[in-house]
């Protein structure tokens, strides 16, 4: 693996840890503005002066097999940085990622192509997973199934709303199952029947091993689909422990109003 390198057998065949993050620190460089001198303003040359923030700090964090984790807290807490970290494609600065596998992150939207149908950003995203194209054409029909798009398969992705452009990601990505799979922000859209479909797919995945990281804001579903689950803020995890603790402990520190949009 590229960024998120391999855990040795022997450790995976004793802890069996799917992902091991050590220590991990991920920062990303912004660039702010300052004030110009004589000569920049005479010549029109500005220079921007780089910074870095730090988006996750110093976090340790073991994903077993069978594992559905859950990753809550307020925006920018760090959640979706430590699970593209997860997934290989922000490598930490300092620390590790360790994976026995490749994870396959929802959102399968690099590969799939604007301008082209759903039903062929299917073939698309099946070998963006690294199928052949004999697997793609042969599960094609299981994702059409399951996304329920109807006719607006045969529409450029374009016009899809954002709800509908989830659940063609979420079939697409979960069409097999992958020993690790990390889920971004798709269990909050789509209506109550694709929601109930797309928890039982997440069960179905644990009781075949795999190991789910699930990053949302509806602390509803977060408690009634993981069963494990960490608390992020200012980068690092406050507390990691069952649903039903964490989210009783997080909702006490929301403001109301936060709190019943989340309850939705």
């Amino acid at each position: 693996m590229s960024e998120a390198a391999a855990i040795a057998p022997a450790a995976q065949a004793s802890t069996r840890v799917m992902v091991r993050v050590e220590e991990a620190c991920v920062r990303y460089r912004v660039h702010t503005e300052r004030r110009p001198t004589m000569r920049e303003r005479l010549t029109g040359a500005r220079r921007a002066t780089p910074s870095y923030v730090e988006a996750v700090r110093g976090v340790s964090l073991d994903v077993r097999a069978g594992d559905i984790l859950g990753l809550i807290g307020g925006n920018g807490a760090g959640k979706s940085t430590l699970m593209r970290a997860m997934g290989g494609l922000l490598p930490p600065h300092r620390g590790r990622v360790l994976a026995v596998t490749q994870p396959v992150l929802l959102g399968v939207g690099a590969a799939l192509k604007p301008q082209l149908s759903g039903r062929r950003n299917i073939t698309l995203g099946l070998l963006a997973l690294g199928m052949t194209r004999t697997q793609a054409h042969a599960l094609g029909p299981d994702v059409v199934e399951f996304a329920e798009l109807d006719e607006a398969l045969d529409r450029p992705l374009k016009t899809y709303s954002s709800g509908m452009k989830a659940r063609l990601h979420f079939a697409i990505a979960t069409t097999v199952a992958p020993e690790i799979l990390l889920v971004d922000e798709a269990l909050s859209v789509g209506d109550q029947s694709f929601k109930e479909k797309s928890a039982a797919r997440l069960q179905e995945l644990k009781e075949r091993a795999g190991a789910v990281v699930v990053v949302s804001h509806s602390l509803d579903e977060i408690a009634e689909t993981c069963n494990r689950v960490c608390w992020m803020k200012d980068g690092q995890i406050v507390m990691d422990d069952g649903p039903d603790e964490v989210v009783a402990a997080y909702r006490k520190t929301v403001p109301s109003k936060k709190r019943k949009k989340q309850a939705r």
